[in-house]
């Protein structure tokens, strides 16, 4: 594991290696822990599968299949599981371990373009990102992540919310491809990252769940190496843990940027977990990986 520009990041992290857990993937996406059942939840987009790895293994089993290509995972205050769905254009909701149904898919008549990721507020509002990686078509070696032929029926990328009644708000257009987002550890302010314009903004939340501001917190554009903002947690200091360009980056919540480190396949999403939620859980292209810090990620559902 590589560290560079440290500015406390070091720190932060208890072991200078990261640990492969399971590999053999075609693109790991949304990882999330499940604490009732010990275990990692974490999708494989183009294998349309959510994968479940258990402690003390080198291998997944098969969790859900067909996922509707899902990618951004998590859980609310009963423990159901949020999930984006590309396919599916949607975002579902189930019960650990039970079938899913659809939490909403579509905005003033038209499909969404691909629910990406997502978080839930302690009000039980849904918040999530819809960019158009769905849409786009397949890669070279690689299945797309999506349906083929589906085109865009919105001529924009957006971010909702969805609140307990059901009611659905646009909260924000403005962004070229929406894409990961984390609330502070006290809900005041939501993260949202672009992974087109490789930026990060910061936005205030206010009482009734509406935002506003968002100022530009973290700016990735001047750095010419992989990857982009996309997969995002807090810990409970308030530093967001995200991955970006050159790998991860821990950014303190001022904005200062503590440090970058990058594993040996670049991640595209992370999450804390384990017995104390101080493991780094990192879906990494065909794998997945596990890097142990001295911090601990806010809990999902816990708020």
């Amino acid at each position: 594991m590589e560290i560079s520009n440290d500015n406390g990041l070091s720190d932060l992290l208890a072991s200078t290696s990261e640990e492969r857990l399971c590999t053999g993937f075609g693109f790991t996406e949304g990882p999330i822990w499940i604490v009732a059942d010990d275990c990692l939840l974490f999708s494989d987009i183009p294998g349309n599968t959510i994968h479940r790895w258990r402690p003390g293994t080198d291998t997944a089993e098969v969790y859900r299949a067909p996922s509707g290509h899902s990618n951004g995972h998590t859980l609310d205050a009963d423990g159901r599981l949020i999930s984006c769905e590309h396919s599916g254009r949607r975002v579902s909701r189930a019960g650990y371990d039970q079938p899913e149904a659809t939490v909403v898919d579509r905005y003033e008549g038209a499909k969404f373009n691909s629910p990406n990721d997502v978080v839930v507020h302690s009000s039980g509002a849904i918040y999530f990102t819809d960019p158009t990686y769905g849409l786009q078509p397949a890669r070279p070696g690689r299945e797309p992540f999506g349906v083929p032929g589906e085109t865009q029926e919105l001529s924009f990328q957006g971010v909702y919310r969805v609140d307990p009644d059901g009611s659905l708000t646009l909260l924000v257009d403005e962004f070229n491809q929406p894409n990961g987002l984390a609330f502070s550890p006290d809900e005041s302010v939501l993260y949202i990252g672009d992974s087109g314009d490789k930026i990060i903004k910061r936005f205030e939340v206010a009482s009734d769940g509406s935002i506003g501001g968002g100022e530009l917190f973290c700016d990735m554009r001047p750095v010419d190496l992989v990857g982009v903002p996309d997969g995002m947690k807090v810990d409970t200091e308030g530093r967001l843990w995200t991955t970006g360009a050159g790998g991860v980056w821990v950014i303190a919540p001022d904005g200062t940027h503590l440090g970058t480190f990058e594993t040996a396949e670049h991640a595209a999403n992370l999450t804390f977990g384990g017995p104390d939620f101080s493991s780094l859980f990192l879906t990494a292209q065909t794998s997945v990986y596990r890097v142990e810090t001295n911090v601990r990620g806010v809990v999902p559902g816990s708020r």
